[in-house]
């Protein structure tokens, strides 16, 4: 019973992200190394759970290791420079079976319908076509890269219309040229492109490991596009497959964020249920390169009082915080700022002001996940900007296990008589809340 109401606590918590995420575009990278990996048919799945709760899918497969693989096989060989292979016109028969070959497999893939699956029961249509137009890389430092290219063009319209059907498009790493020629690209700059040119919501991108991790091996849940750009040059430099894709991710998701796509996501393709946990939970799986913190402050309104009552109300039942009925939470939502991450509120406080000039800083609560980000600190600065706006002299908070905070604010301890008459009149003895001032 305890696992079976801890699932629907899950799925009630996740209402917000599902509602949050519903209609928007995502760009999906499967990387060469994803569609190897045993893992594959979960992230399937979790694909399909997405497109069936409204998500509209762009899907963009690799083909790395697999095209080494075909061309050592058949005794080929290909030079990189730059990152890039250099595409050869007798390697091209090979690459176009080889990325027509997983195209294929991915589509019958969700084609499935096995009973007793996710996939049963449903319908779902994956699209693919010229959507993309290349043109050649060209000659860089007397280096011909031959049929490699870059994409010129991605045709937006014709993948809109796709998605409109509630068709999730599925495209590969090769692009056209204007002239028929096919051109051998990366899967992550398609997949960049492509999500710059829709517009996307989110570029994912699975990866080998569990995300970026610092040179003491911890992950780092977050990442400036300043940070990832770092951390992919040191990995350029290392030769091993995980270092590789890594840094590739890494580009893709830095170009991502200098176009406007605020949210690049690196998830591991090993992980069981990494993409559902980075994309409906608050703590989230995998790293985040984002160009803003994505934990808004903002002035609450009556849309938020659901979200500040499941803040506050394991801190009232332990008695923190003094009860408030969700009734004078909307007479009083005009007091409140709010944090919110991903459309939840993860921290909230008030300031009511007095007619004296004075105001009380009171409902402080911040989500246990996310007291050590700096939320705290960004909500005192606001409010008390607030509070000089509004020309108070003197803000006070009666408090009962936090007052060591606010002294390192600049608060003083105080006594019941340097509060206003008002309050004076409704304070609680039982609760022997200490009185802390500060003068602004």
């Amino acid at each position: 019973m305890a696992n079976n109401n801890e699932m629907i606590e899950w799925f009630r918590s996740s209402s917000t992200y599902i509602n949050a995420h519903r209609n928007k575009i995502f760009v999906v990278l499967l990387s060469g190394e994803t569609l190897a990996s045993a893992n594959l048919p979960n992230i399937i799945y979790d694909l399909n759970l997405l497109h069936s709760l409204g998500v509209k899918l762009v899907l963009v497969h690799g083909s790395r290791p697999q095209i080494t693989a075909a061309l050592a096989a058949s005794g080929k060989q290909s030079a990189y420079r730059r990152k890039l292979r250099i595409t050869e016109a007798h390697s091209m028969a090979t690459i176009k079976q080889v990325v027509g070959g997983l195209s294929i497999d991915l589509e019958a893939m969700f084609s499935m319908g096995l009973r007793n699956s996710p996939m049963q029961g449903t319908d779902i249509r994956v699209c693919r076509g010229n959507f993309v137009t290349a043109k050649p890389v060209g000659i860089h430092d007397g280096i011909d890269f031959q049929y490699t290219g870059k994409v010129r063009k991605i045709h937006t319209r014709a993948i809109e219309q796709q998605l409109a059907q509630n068709n999730i498009v599925l495209l590969s790493n090769l692009g056209y040229s204007r002239t028929g020629e096919v051109f051998n690209l990366t899967g992550e700059e398609v997949a960049t492109e492509a999500a710059i040119a829709l517009n996307a919501e989110k570029l994912i991108l699975f990866i080998p490991s569990d995300g970026i991790k610092d040179s003491k091996g911890n992950l780092l849940e977050a990442l400036s596009p300043a940070d990832a750009q770092t951390y992919a040059a040191a990995l350029a430099q290392k030769e091993d497959t995980e270092s590789v894709c890594l840094s590739h991710a890494l580009d893709a998701a830095v170009k991502a964020c200098a176009n406007k796509i605020n949210r690049s996501h690196l998830i591991s393709f090993e992980k069981n249920g990494a993409l559902l946990q980075e994309l409906f939970t608050r703590e989230g799986n995998g790293s985040l390169v984002s160009t803003d913190s994505f934990a808004e402050l903002i002035d609450a309104t009556i849309d938020d009082v659901v979200g500040i009552i499941e803040l506050i109300k394991p801190l009232e039942q332990e008695g923190i915080l003094v009860e408030r009925s969700r009734e004078l939470l909307e007479t009083e939502i005009e007091n409140f700022k709010i944090v919110k991450l991903e459309g939840t509120v993860i921290a909230c406080a008030a300031l009511y002001p007095y007619a004296d000039n004075r105001g009380e800083l009171a409902c402080i609560a911040i989500h246990p996940q996310y007291q050590k980000n700096g939320h705290g600190d960004r909500l005192l600065a606001s409010l008390e900007l607030r509070a000089r706006t509004l020309k108070l002299n003197t803000l006070f908070v009666l408090t009962t296990v936090t007052d060591h905070w606010f002294l390192e604010k600049g608060f003083v301890a105080a006594s019941l008589a340097d509060l206003p008459e008002k309050k004076q009149q409704l304070y609680n003895y039982q609760r022997k809340s200490k009185v802390l001032i500060k003068n602004l």
